[in-house]
């Protein structure tokens, strides 16, 4: 099985880090993984977006036309990447941030009020990591646990304060599922 899933925001919401966390996490699973970043100029307050690609199998591509999910954690990410969701894919947005719900009828979506969620955790930069949460909760690329491990492995240690925070993000999102 392979899954394409691009995670699209503004610089500086962790769109390259919830990619990060999500590739690691297939990689320490054995998969065939890419992680393809993206990013305008400006960094912080720019666009950025990254496509991971996780496989049982050699990886042909690290893009993805059409994607099995996308994350959209702001409203120029769902205006760009809604109509790629693959059909049957899932379409992950930040209703914090988006005044719109998805208009598709072909694919499963949920808005999820990430922003909110990471602040009543303590820390509002972990909406990423509430939408990850959502994504693989509905998705199941992974086995159970596989993106709360390669929080603790893979996060340096100047981070590692937050790990407990961001796995409390990760389950508080999976707790959101599509109809």
């Amino acid at each position: 099985m392979q899954s394409e899933v691009i995670i699209s925001g503004f610089g500086g919401q962790g769109t390259l880090y919830a990619g990060q966390v999500y590739a690691y996490a297939g990689m320490d699973e054995g998969r065939h993984v890419t992680w393809l970043p993206s990013y305008g100029p400006e960094m912080r307050g720019g666009t950025a977006n990254c496509t991971v690609v996780i496989s049982d199998e050699e990886i042909g591509s690290p893009s993805a036309l059409h994607p099995r999910a996308v994350i959209a954690l702001n409203l120029p990410s769902l205006d760009k990447y809604e109509p790629l969701v693959a059909p049957g894919g899932f379409l992950i947005v930040n209703q914090s941030m988006v005044n719109r719900e998805p208009t598709r009828t072909d694919i499963h979506w949920l808005t999820i009020p990430a922003n909110d969620i990471a602040r009543e955790l303590g820390n509002e930069r972990a909406a990423n990591m509430v939408l990850l949460g959502a994504l693989e909760g509905n998705m199941k690329a992974l086995p159970d646990g596989a993106l709360e491990r390669a929080l603790a492995a893979h996060t340096a240690e100047r981070l590692k304060k937050f790990i407990g925070l961001n796995i409390e993000a990760l389950q508080r999102g999976a707790e959101y599922k599509v109809d």
